[in-house]
């Protein structure tokens, strides 16, 4: 099962026009596994923090990457160590092709989250993206794994399309598919 935001993720890269959001799921049991994670933070401080958050991922939803930033840079100011938020912004910054300060609140993110828990987790999966699209295989890779150790399925994924190897098999077991599906004239299969 994948995150909200592995999804939002793969929905961005996938629909770039689209406004990114919440695809699978439901967003609350992650903000609440967060909490329990970043209890470090004044309750009252880390609410605002998450209403701002909240405020910015609805306007990104809707379209308005430029409120979803400002409401990002809002809660960034009421909580800079809140790694959520970072991930968050850098999000809509890659979607207003800012891929260049994306990844350093994805790095911040990371730093922030000492690559641990969902925060953590969910910036390095960004991350590994934006290095895979850049071509930095082993940037990503290194990512993935981390990401994928912390309980990502699509990490995992991203892993196994990275090895060479799969691939391979995988093009092979395709093109013998395609064979079987479309025998010759004679009705027999192709070599």
């Amino acid at each position: 099962m994948c995150t909200p935001n592995d999804s939002a993720v793969l929905h961005a890269i996938f629909n770039p026009s689209a406004p990114f959001g919440d695809i699978c799921g439901d967003k609350g049991n992650y903000i609440q596994e967060d909490l329990q994670l970043e209890n470090r933070f004044p309750a009252d401080l880390l609410e605002e923090a998450l209403k701002l958050e909240l405020s910015g991922v609805k306007a990104a939803e809707s379209g308005d990457l430029e409120t979803a930033v400002q409401k990002f840079n809002e809660a960034i100011e009421r909580l800079p160590d809140w790694p959520s938020a970072y991930n968050n912004r850098a999000q809509a910054l890659r979607l207003k092709g800012d891929v260049t300060g994306a990844l350093q609140d994805l790095n911040h993110a990371v730093e922030l989250s000492k690559g641990m828990g969902i925060a953590g987790r969910q910036a390095l999966v960004q991350r590994g993206l934006i290095f895979r699209l850049r071509g930095n295989d082993e940037a990503a890779k290194e990512d993935f794994q981390k990401a994928a150790q912390l309980g990502s399925d699509f990490a995992r994924q991203q892993l196994v399309q990275l090895n060479p190897y799969a691939a391979l098999c995988n093009r092979m077991l395709r093109d013998m598919v395609k064979k079987l599906q479309e025998p010759d004239k004679e009705g027999k299969l192709t070599d």
